[in-house]
């Protein structure tokens, strides 16, 4: 009798010092379960507002959502006694050996993400960025971005080195400056030149009539004259003006006989035999 008393005793003590944290972890549970779910669909909507890649806000939820469920379980797990502190050590651990086995995949996945997220470039856009990337842009993927280069290949572009890049975005406006530098000689007349390659410019309907093509004096080299032609055209019209209008400067130039630089070079050689003792 005194044995069942005892034991009576040891389990009352046991359900009393345990139903507290018992308690407190089924209602930490069920409230963290409420915030979890709201808290994802608060970020889903944002993502939705801002217009995040549908692809990456679901990738991104998916991470928030298992790693709150997991602090959460730990959380509750802790109220009621169970030790964790072995299991989050090993989970540590274990992260810690995956990271730095996927170092350079964890860089690309972070650009991705960043590229993603304040798109520097979209699909579509030509680009071209400091560390030699050069090309139009097809796909954006979480680890790599694909681009067609001007020759027709595929270049795979790892995301980290590229969200770290200076970026030349020549698609994120939809109209683009031509410069030609054009060379002529000293006799040219200077006025005459710049009237002359206006006309040109200002009878393509390509080339945009605001702002306005300008023709300048670049600079003056030993030989010639160099004036800077600037002129501008919608995006998907500017390769098509750019060629066109360079060689037409140039026949209308040379048809109103204004003359390019003689670029001949003039070797005097002087007869000055050594004088031996």
């Amino acid at each position: 009798m005194n044995k069942i008393e005892v034991y009576t005793g040891s389990i009352t003590r046991l359900i009393f010092n345990f139903l507290p944290g018992l308690v407190m972890s089924v209602v930490t549970l069920l409230v963290g379960l409420w915030l979890i779910k709201k808290f994802v669909k608060f970020l889903h909507g944002r993502f939705r507002r801002n217009e995040v890649d549908i692809s990456l806000s679901e990738f991104l939820l998916s991470i928030v959502n298992v790693s709150l469920y997991v602090l959460l379980i730990i959380c509750c797990a802790s109220m009621i006694g169970i030790q964790t502190t072995s299991f989050v050590a090993v989970l540590g651990a274990a992260g810690l050996a995956v990271g730095l086995a996927l170092q350079g995949s964890l860089s690309n996945f972070a650009g991705g993400v960043l590229i993603l997220l304040f798109k520097p470039f979209k699909v579509g856009h030509n680009i071209t960025s400091s560390n030699n990337v050069s090309g139009t842009v097809l796909k954006i993927d979480i680890l790599y971005t694909t681009l067609k280069a001007g020759n027709g290949t595929t270049i795979y572009a790892p995301n980290g080195p590229l969200a770290n890049a200076v970026i030349n975005n020549v698609s994120d406006n939809e109209i683009r400056q031509a410069e030609y530098k054009i060379s002529l000689s000293y006799d040219t007349n200077i006025d005459t030149a710049r009237k002359t390659i206006l006309a040109v410019l200002e009878n393509d309907a390509l080339v945009l009539k605001e702002p306005k093509p300008v023709v300048l004096v670049g600079s003056l080299t030993d030989s010639a004259i160099v004036l800077l032609v600037r002129a501008w055209s919608t995006n998907t019209t500017f390769w098509t003006a750019y060629h066109a209008n360079y060689e037409k400067i140039i026949e209308t130039l040379t048809a109103n006989d204004i003359k390019l630089p003689d670029t001949k070079q003039e070797i005097n050689i002087v007869n000055n035999p050594l004088k031996l003792g």
